[in-house]
């Protein structure tokens, strides 16, 4: 039986099947699905598989465990654009663990600085921002003023 099967048989009964759990929690998506539309909530033994993918990691913590997912946040924090949705949308806060990449993109920089801190980038995104004279760049300097 795949991932998928065991998904659906179990999304089909619509309860709870341990029995599936080891064949589900194989697929990033399927773990994703399981949590969110079976158990409907924090699913600890796909997590695992769950935190190796970075869009799933995201919607596990947005949509399903409302929160944090401290367990996907090192790959959430390796994609620029995930981060910056991770930070406003689930954290709704800085995420530090980010911080170095989104710096790479400074369209993020300064939509995390307007939208997820609200006020000045931290020092060392400040002056990288600063430095790079782009639009975003000018459009930040702007927005701090």
């Amino acid at each position: 039986m795949t991932p998928y099967q065991a998904y659906y048989k179990a999304k089909e009964l619509g309860v709870k099947m341990p029995e599936l759990e080891p064949t589900i929690s194989k697929d990033a998506h399927w773990s994703y699905c399981y949590a969110k539309n079976v158990i409907k909530g924090k699913w600890e033994i796909g997590e695992t598989t769950i935190s190796q993918n970075v869009f799933y990691s995201y919607l596990y913590a947005r949509d399903t465990i409302k929160g944090k997912f401290i367990l996907g946040e090192p790959a959430i924090s390796k994609d620029v654009y995930w981060s910056y949705h991770y930070a406003k949308d689930v954290i709704k806060d800085r995420f530090i663990l980010a911080e170095q990449t989104i710096i790479k993109d400074t369209q993020y920089s300064y939509c995390y600085a307007r939208y997820v801190i609200k006020g000045k980038l931290p020092d060392f995104m400040h002056n990288q921002m600063i430095l790079s004279n782009d639009q975003f760049a000018k459009y930040y300097v702007e927005y701090i003023k």
